[in-house]
């Protein structure tokens, strides 16, 4: 009766732990603001061409949230990161800091 008890119970605890990709938990989003995660990828990689008035043929500032959003929004900033061809240097966005402005537009630009 015991052992067949101690089977019933290990059954249970085997099944219930078992694995299911449905119940997956995705990592909490970081809280990403322009003010702490975006403004100094932009001052580091942009500000240089993006300054205002912009220089060296730049076409907008980048040096507010609202021109960055818009430069988001409007003007394909990420893909640009994303490509390579922005900022025009040797230095390439990190994947992490792109991830990060995506982050802060899924975010709704905060």
């Amino acid at each position: 009766m015991k052992t067949s008890f101690i089977i019933s119970i290990f059954t249970i605890l085997l099944i219930s732990c078992s694995s299911d990709s449905d119940n997956t938990i995705e990592p909490p989003v970081k809280n990403v603001t322009y003010a702490n995660d975006i403004k100094s990828i932009i001052d580091s990689n942009c500000i240089n061409c993006h300054s205002n008035p912009p220089k060296s043929g730049a076409p907008m500032a980048l040096v507010t949230l609202e021109n960055v959003k818009e430069a988001v929004e409007s003007r394909d900033l990420i893909g640009r990161v994303e490509d390579g061809s922005m900022p025009p240097s040797d230095e390439n966005l990190t994947a992490d800091q792109i991830q990060l402005i995506k982050d802060w537009e899924n975010n709704s630009f905060k």
